[in-house]
């Protein structure tokens, strides 16, 4: 249950970039509610998956969820250009995160 409460944290993280984007600088106030409740929901979860995971592993999963959400979310939603070469790191990215769960003992 603990992987699944990250998995959701991080998926909230993606979910309140996403609110904090549209919001444009928090002046549509039903965005910038979903941005909070998004943040408080993030941390929430990435809190309830601490309580049994290192900090040194939910973190940067945690993170990575985040980066490579939002990284697909910009790409699919607001249409933002993504260099070849940025593909490359985005896939370390993902090694990174993979890696990372299957060399953990938790």
């Amino acid at each position: 249950m603990t992987w699944i409460y990250l998995v959701i944290a991080g998926i909230f993280e993606v979910v309140w970039a996403t609110m904090m984007k549209l919001s444009n600088g928090f002046s549509h106030f039903g965005y910038a509610v979903a941005t909070v409740v998004g943040m408080i929901l993030s941390f929430g979860f990435l809190a309830l998956a601490t309580k049994h995971l290192p900090l040194s592993i939910a973190y940067p999963i945690w993170t990575g969820i985040g980066a490579v959400g939002a990284i697909l979310v910009g790409l699919v939603f607001f249409k933002e250009p993504i260099a070849p070469l940025t593909w490359v790191f985005i896939s370390l990215l993902v090694i990174g995160i993979v890696g990372i769960k299957l060399t953990t003992s938790n």
